[in-house]
């Protein structure tokens, strides 16, 4: 499966309000989103069956949308009603979603107020982000060239497609350099993420993350702070510089994909996969599983 292209699959994706066979899932070479990024999109994972924190992840998505001056036409509860019928019609129980918004081909140009607003749901099956193998032990990471834009610059706190452009960029000369990802710095020379997933580090039972200002506060991110607290585990949202990386013992990064992922090494930095790592490994593992009903 992880080799057939994603127009050829099959199954069925909710577009615009119905159902559709998933290869009719398709739009026009001049839609506005393809042109001008006027796109946003989540990323969600199902356990057993359930969308964990489906909520939130819905509630970003329509404050992506409008801070990229656009209105989803459909309400929260549609939406979820949506991605849970999705997971049916699909036979899914252990899957990945991706809810996309787009500004569809009424006009072509900067300015298209009046354009259609397009909602697609698609889900697929979708195992561990990076070789499981290899996250056990921990993944190599490298540095980016781009780095995070100053939010006055563009709207770092949506999840718009056109954000991603650098985060591609970066991840393939990383890969070709035989990293898993890359560490991004933002504007002001400061840790900020890594091209899909947040990043964390650990140091004498604290642990230190950079302060979410410049790039997306992911739905996992806040997860696994909140679980980090509940273990009594302080935690410091603070400027992180690179030239403090030799200073941490333990490194991991989070994400809907990545789940917590350890890191094993940035750049030329080891890491060793350490206690706080592996707790909060297994705390999210089985926060995400359904809870049951008491009796």
């Amino acid at each position: 499966m992880a080799s057939e292209p994603f127009d050829k699959r099959s199954g069925w994706i909710w577009y615009d309000g119905a159902f559709v066979p998933w290869q009719d899932a398709q739009v026009h070479v001049l839609t506005h989103g393809l042109h001008y990024g006027s796109c946003v999109f989540e990323g969600e994972r199902a356990y057993g069956g359930e969308i964990f924190k489906l909520d939130e992840h819905t509630a970003r998505l329509k404050h992506s949308a409008e801070l990229l001056d656009f209105e989803i036409p459909y309400g929260t509860d549609e939406i979820n009603a949506a991605c849970r019928e999705l997971l049916v019609r699909q036979k899914l129980n252990d899957a990945y979603l991706r809810p996309v918004a787009w500004r569809g081909s009424d006009m072509m140009g900067v300015s298209a107020q009046h354009n259609q607003i397009h909602l697609a749901i698609a889900a697929w099956e979708w195992p561990s982000y990076f070789d499981p193998a290899q996250r056990l032990k921990g993944i190599r990471i490298g540095m980016a060239k781009y780095r995070r834009p100053d939010p006055m610059t563009a709207p770092s706190t949506s999840k718009a497609a056109g954000l991603y452009m650098i985060c591609t960029i970066s991840k393939h000369a990383a890969e070709r350099e035989g990293f898993a990802d890359a560490l991004m710095l933002d504007w002001r020379g400061r840790v900020a993420e890594c091209t899909g997933a947040n990043v964390f580090f650990a140091k004498d039972g604290v642990i230190h993350t950079p302060e979410a200002d410049a790039f997306l506060n992911g739905i996992t991110r806040q997860t696994v702070i909140a679980l980090a607290k509940r273990r009594g585990i302080e935690v410091m949202e603070r400027a992180i510089m690179p030239e403090e990386l030799p200073s941490f013992d333990e490194c991991f990064i989070t994400g809907t994909a990545a789940e917590v992922t350890p890191v094993a090494e940035i750049a030329g930095q080891h890491f060793q996969p350490g206690p706080v790592t592996k707790t909060l490994l297994e705390d999210y593992m089985s926060e995400v599983q359904p809870k049951k009903a008491a009796a």
